[in-house]
């Protein structure tokens, strides 16, 4: 059975259907997590106020690129769901599309510890024991959230979307609040004492500096396609579209105001210098210790709603795609209210395990969200090169049907996405691709369930490519030349 059918058999059962406001909520609970808590430290730690600026303009232009990507593909080729996987495959071969999938994969569950981590490192501030999140104590209680949150799902896809839904509300009313006192807070000499960060040698030239945001910003935003991975659930084909431009206008707006302010409020290395969630170290600066409160309580919140997002969101895309024959057949396995458990339980299992390797390696949160924010480039540069490609083609136009401005969109998504690689730099390409290589594992399996061959030889040329590219990335861990975590 392919996606295509169990879409249609989806929308059949109006206990699964999810509309306007729920798609919008899954957009913007993905999004809104730990990361815009944390953006005045993740942002100062790299970048003065010129540089963040540059930073949210390219960010602006290249998420604004993907945003049009995907409500166009979602209504241009509505029989393809599950998003960044069906676009990729569709465009280019079965090999590639399993490539998206997997990637999209590994930066949901790996991204989902990075959640656990922040959480409890939110909690430390009223429970000291919980240090930076990463405490045995720590790993303990994400461990319980990770599976409450797992049998909560496993209850029904509708039911842990309405919660979604509710714990996205809560979320976004602190943060309105952080604006607000921010903005009556703000002074201009503040924001201006270093402008280009010249002063902090450390810092490097302006476009290092921009580069040090790429991954930071992709981060927040990374999230946008979540109405196009629950395309088969939608209610009405045109809300994705419309969900997935609600969330990136009330997100961006929301990103730029809490960084750039905070940096007419601290400067660029107090900024730096603080504990995640930094955002509750600058609203204490203004208003004394209760806005440390109210913004770790909001990081609670926001977290549980992020990781329920996600948690739901990383279930779906081996789902999907274990439909297609592209991942084995086991990860198609379903409970009897339609939610994909096969997949649930090996996600959520390897969120677990990491979630132990956190309590040995030490990890941080931005270490573990900068892994993340790198395996998902793959999955968003196919997006934009599939629209660019149908463009080009024609396929799925009308004759006569201007096809230029998708053409120049697809093309802007897919360099954005290539230039978040080259911003993303060596360390953390080198360590995706020691993450994408085991998937070949998979993917010859499930080529194996199909009784097809493995590769042409164009694809058998990029999983040697991984392959060489994983093995020297673990040696050069072996050898202490770069960080795993």
């Amino acid at each position: 059975m392919t996606v295509t059918t169990h879409a249609a058999d989806l929308r059949s059962a109006d206990t699964k259907k999810l509309h306007l406001g729920m798609l919008s909520a899954i957009v913007v609970g993905s999004m809104v997590g730990a990361g815009v808590f944390s953006l005045p430290q993740n942002m100062a730690n790299g970048a003065g106020p010129l540089a963040i600026m540059i930073g949210w303009g390219i960010t602006a232009v290249g998420m604004l690129a993907l945003v049009l990507v995907y409500r166009a593909l979602s209504t241009r080729r509505p029989e393809l769901d599950a998003g960044p996987y069906a676009y990729a495959r569709a465009g280019f071969g079965d090999f590639l599309g399993f490539n998206s999938a997997w990637g999209y994969w590994l930066s949901a569950w790996i991204g989902n510890v990075s959640y656990a981590v922040v959480l409890f490192s939110a909690l430390a501030y009223f429970v000291p024991v919980f240090g930076d999140g990463n405490s045995w104590q720590a790993v303990v209680g994400a461990s319980v959230v990770l599976w409450a949150i797992h049998f909560l799902i496993l209850g029904g896809v509708r039911q842990a979307a309405v919660v979604n839904l509710i714990t996205t509300v809560a979320k976004i009313a602190p943060i309105v609040l952080f604006v607000a006192v921010a903005v009556v807070a703000f002074k201009m000499d503040t924001f201006n004492l270093d402008l280009s960060g010249a002063t902090n040698t450390d810092l490097g030239s302006v476009m290092t500096q921009v580069k040090s945001t790429m991954l930071v910003t992709l981060w927040v935003f990374i999230g946008i396609e979540g109405a196009s991975v629950e395309s088969g659930r939608a209610e009405r084909r045109a809300d994705i579209g419309r969900a997935t431009v609600i969330g990136f206008l009330t997100c961006l707006a929301l990103y730029a105001l809490v960084s750039l302010l905070s940096l007419g409020i601290m400067t660029q290395p107090e900024l730096a210098g603080l504990k995640n969630p930094s955002m509750a170290g600058v609203l204490e600066h203004v208003v004394g210790p209760w806005g440390a409160v109210v913004i770790n309580l909001a990081v609670v919140v926001s977290v549980l709603g992020a990781f329920l997002a996600w948690t739901m969101l990383a279930a779906e895309i081996p789902y999907a795609a274990a439909r297609d024959g592209t991942m084995p057949r086991f990860f198609a396995g379903e409970n009897s209210k339609g939610v994909p458990a096969n997949s649930l339980w090996v996600t959520n299992g390897f969120v677990q395990l990491f979630l132990i390797v956190t309590l040995f390696a030490q990890s941080t949160y931005q270490a573990l969200f900068y892994i993340a924010s790198s395996a998902i480039l793959v999955p968003y540069v196919f997006s934009g090169a599939f629209a660019a490609k149908l463009a080009l083609t024609g396929e799925s136009y009308r004759p006569g049907e201007s096809r230029m401005g998708a053409l120049f969109v697809g093309l802007l998504a897919t360099v954005y996405g290539l230039w978040l690689i080259y911003a993303a730099g060596p360390t953390y390409i080198f360590m995706c691709a020691m993450l994408y290589a085991p998937g070949i594992l998979i993917y010859m399996k499930a080529r194996q369930e199909q009784g097809g061959r493995a590769f042409t030889p164009v694809e058998a040329l990029i999983a040697v490519g991984l392959v060489v590219a994983g093995v020297a990335a673990a040696y050069l861990i072996w050898h202490g030349d770069i960080s795993p975590l």
